[in-house]
């Protein structure tokens, strides 16, 4: 039996994810989670009996430990539980932390010899170089869980290497899609949580409101597949079937489409090269009956036109767009600022970014802090 280590396995992602190694017959070696939902953690202690769960909340590791005092789990807490989760001996770390946490357990999960199920795409967009560089020199892959960058690697397997190729990369486009600035100045945090599609945790399902998710796809594509920014095409397409395809020069496009449902691409990650059955509906093209494609509107959505600004110009300039993000996006939750405060200080902490060409982890860190430190500035 293969073995399955989840860092963050109580969110969307990770509660999915343990619904598919049951389904394929995985088995769970270690679990990490933030320490919110103890009373889910638990459950998933005592339904899947992992060796090891790391809760990053210390207070609430010593409440689950004796919780767990009947059972042979080992619980620990803090940041360094959860690095010692990722290194824990497993046949891949599935890493769906949200946010830059994420970054130092997949650096530890690759410097242990694990491949990489990512659902943690800022592990990429703020560390993108010096990751894909370990990943290399270790010899581990990094699958992708997202659902467009799956279909991007699902669609690339029918093309030889060194073929030139552009990336399409799909968007639902959020639930204010078509709406103009004036319209967006009174969205709630409640008008923003709505997503049309897809049931998400709340942050990611705020930065697709913004578009801003979509620009950290965008980032991290270019990492995930070598590709420049300029060779990523951003498409809206409302019904989230086509999930994202390639150009290949000659003209043809292929494309991966199913339900928008993430347990495919997740039991993807897992069992690549090989497919199993899904618990996932299966897709009838003829109840869908019409598929849209349009460009997105970045004047509006300034999140997007960030993010490929900050690629192009690389360096630390991603890290702190994300940086200056997740400090905005905590803001507007707690009803701090307005929704389109975002994109605005955004833009203005990543423009304000001390740049390197060449970084450590320690700077990508400090480029974090300090863009944080730069939305709290802006708040009158």
């Amino acid at each position: 039996m293969k073995k399955l280590t989840i860092l963050g396995s109580t969110g969307s992602i990770g509660t999915q994810a343990l619904t598919v190694t049951e389904k394929i017959g995985w088995g769970i070696s270690a679990l990490a989670a933030g320490g919110r939902n103890i009373t889910l953690l638990e459950a998933q202690a005592r339904k899947y009996a992992p060796e090891y769960l790391a809760v990053m909340d210390e207070a609430a590791a010593k409440d689950l430990k004796i919780k767990l005092a009947d059972t042979n789990v080992k619980v620990e807490g803090g940041a360094d539980a959860v690095n010692t989760a990722a290194a824990y001996d497993a046949d891949m770390v599935l890493n769906s932390i949200v946010g830059i946490a994420g970054l130092r357990p997949t650096v530890t999960a690759i410097e242990s010899g694990k491949s990489i199920a990512l659902a943690n795409k800022e592990t990429l967009v703020t560390g993108g170089d010096i990751v894909m560089k370990k990943a290399k020199e270790k010899g581990v892959s990094i699958l992708p869980v997202d659902s467009e960058h799956s279909a991007i690697f699902q669609s690339l397997m029918g093309v030889p290497n060194g073929n030139p190729y552009k990336i399409l990369l799909t968007a639902s486009g959020g639930p204010f899609f078509g709406k103009t600035k004036e319209e967006l100045k009174s969205i709630t945090p409640a008008d923003a949580l709505k997503h049309p599609n897809w049931d998400m945790g709340q942050k990611i399902t705020i930065d697709s409101a913004t578009l801003m998710n979509k620009g950290l796809e965008v980032i991290e594509a270019v990492h995930l597949f070598s590709v420049s920014a300029d060779n990523i095409e951003v498409l809206v397409h409302r019904q989230s079937i086509l999930h994202s395809a390639i150009e290949l020069e000659d003209g043809a496009v292929i494309g991966q489409l199913g339900t928008p449902d993430m347990a495919i691409p997740i039991q993807f990650a897992l069992t690549y090269p090989n497919r199993m059955p899904s618990p996932a509906p299966k897709l009838s093209l003829t109840d869908i009956h019409t598929l849209t494609f349009e460009k997105p509107d970045m004047n509006t959505f300034t999140c997007l036109a960030t993010c490929i600004s900050a690629i192009k110009r690389g360096g630390l300039y991603p890290t702190a767009a994300n940086g200056a993000n997740e400090k905005a996006v905590e803001l507007f939750l707690r009803e701090k600022i307005s929704f389109l405060q975002i994109g605005e200080f955004v833009a203005k902490a990543t423009e304000a970014c001390q740049n390197k060409k060449v970084f450590t982890l320690e700077d990508v860190f400090e480029a974090d802090k300090l863009a944080r430190e730069a939305v709290l500035s802006y708040i009158k």
